[in-house]
């Protein structure tokens, strides 16, 4: 099939033509023609699938056949998403494929950022508002959005937003929308929870879900490597330099680790940076930008921070520690393998870590290869070299605390196009992650991640 079947205006198709793609991926394929025909939809879809162009191209399609009035320009469209950078990336989405299309104002709005120039925006009018629940609440409170003329509501990484405490707020957002209205909600999983929030919103919806639960794509080579845990740092060099890789995504536990991390692997010559919610929206925004670049061979991230990240071919994920939250993992290890492209996902684990390997093997319903790294066996003595870096390194600070859900999840505004371009047999839009089972954070704490 190729994206001209799906009944896209011409303009978009040649968006997407601009970008490389011939072929829809399996969600957009599906998902596209339903929501140009106006149904309701449920969709999961596993990440790396193309699930931001699925909605954004059939968005920008209905909007284009039906201008808005004039002199109204009220918001036709809200999309709610879980954080900052998915807000971004949706934003820069509608941006990419609407670009030979007469012009729409599109609305990001998201917290960690001020208010007066989202009010300034809002007040010129807009098409399309894409939005964090919290924020966008603050705006609704101090009446500068005017949400009465929405005709499109979508829920991206629903399982997400709910993960995070976000329920209440999706609730009140609802109850100022207009009840007549098409709504589309996407989600890495159909848990109870998901459907039961669907069965409320959702009217006699198609269902896509192009993945099996909670699998991990096909494309990712999944290795781990066991390890004494002071030597995982170590090791991380080793394999970087033998490799010469020159684009890795390594994921910790906490925001206090990611920077020792970066830090030591930065005194073993490799140029390396962190991203975290104690770091600025400049300075993780300036760390992404560097990644992509190339200027920054290491980007050590925490979950939360890395939420929505989207590089085109990004070669290697390694798992510093593994994620207490099983489904996670497969989060992460979906930063790899997008689009059709392979990717390598390295997990080193140690002793302490057995019972994370034994859920995640569980969750995957099958076993990761494992396999010794020569000279770094569990139980072999470091080298000189490897046990002066080490005394060099200051300790970690013991009150640094776990990030698996419990700290704000606050997100750099920068991210790439629309989720991944629409894709042909090989590369696809952006994904989701696998949510079910993350810790519940209560509603006060999800309003602060706002």
């Amino acid at each position: 099939m190729s994206f001209a079947e799906l009944g896209l205006a011409p303009e978009l198709l040649r968006a997407i033509a601009d970008e490389g793609y011939t072929q829809p991926t399996p969600i957009q394929a599906q998902a596209i023609p339903m929501v140009i025909a106006g149904r309701d939809l449920l969709a999961a879809a596993q990440t790396g699938t193309g699930k931001t162009a699925a909605f954004t191209l059939p968005i920008l399609q209905k909007l284009n056949s039906v201008p808005s009035v004039a002199g109204a320009r009220l918001a036709r469209v809200l999309v709610l998403v879980p954080t900052r950078e998915l807000a971004a990336q949706v934003g820069e989405s509608v941006r990419t494929y609407g670009r030979h299309l007469p012009a729409m104002k599109t609305a990001i709005i998201f917290g960690g950022v001020g208010i007066n120039p989202q009010i300034d925006i809002l007040r010129r009018g807009v098409d399309i508002v894409v939005a964090t629940p919290g924020r966008l609440l603050d705006h609704v409170q101090q009446k500068t959005v005017n949400l009465s003329g929405v005709q499109m509501l979508v829920l991206d990484e629903a399982d997400r937003m709910l993960d995070m405490g976000f329920i209440r707020d999706i609730r009140r957002v609802l109850a100022v929308l207009p009840k007549q209205r098409q709504n589309l909600l996407f989600s890495a999983t159909f848990n109870g929870e998901i459907r039961s929030l669907a069965e409320s919103l959702l009217h006699n919806p198609a269902s896509v879900e192009v993945a099996p639960r909670n699998s991990a794509v096909e494309t990712i080579a999944q290795r781990v490597h066991p390890v004494d845990k002071a030597r995982k740092t170590a090791l991380i060099a080793h394999l970087v330099k033998q490799g010469d890789w020159k684009q890795v995504l390594i994921f910790t536990r906490t925001k206090h680790g990611a920077n020792r991390l970066a830090e030591q692997l930065a005194r073993e010559g490799i140029a390396s940076d962190a991203i975290h919610g104690n770091k600025s929206q400049n300075a993780r925004t300036r760390a992404l930008a560097d990644f992509k670049a190339g200027k920054v061979r290491v980007l050590v991230a925490t979950d939360i921070a890395a939420r929505g990240i989207d590089i085109d071919m990004l070669p290697h994920v390694i798992n510093h520690e593994l994620p207490n939250v099983p489904e996670d993992y497969v989060h992460r290890i979906g930063r790899t393998g997008r689009a059709g492209s392979s990717g390598e996902a390295i997990s080193l684990v140690s002793s302490d870590e057995r019972q994370q390997l034994k859920d995640i093997q569980k969750l995957l319903r099958r076993e990761i290869p494992s396999s010794f790294v020569e000279g770094f066996a569990p139980g072999s003595q470091p080298s000189a070299a490897e046990l002066a870096v080490r005394a060099a390194t200051p300790a970690a600070p013991q009150h640094a605390r776990p990030h698996g859900g419990q700290h704000r999840p606050q997100q750099r505004p920068g991210g790439s196009p629309g989720g991944r371009r629409p894709g042909n047999a090989t590369r696809s839009a952006d994904g989701q992650r696998q949510g079910q089972g993350r810790p519940q954070r209560s509603a006060g704490d999800a309003r602060k991640a706002r």
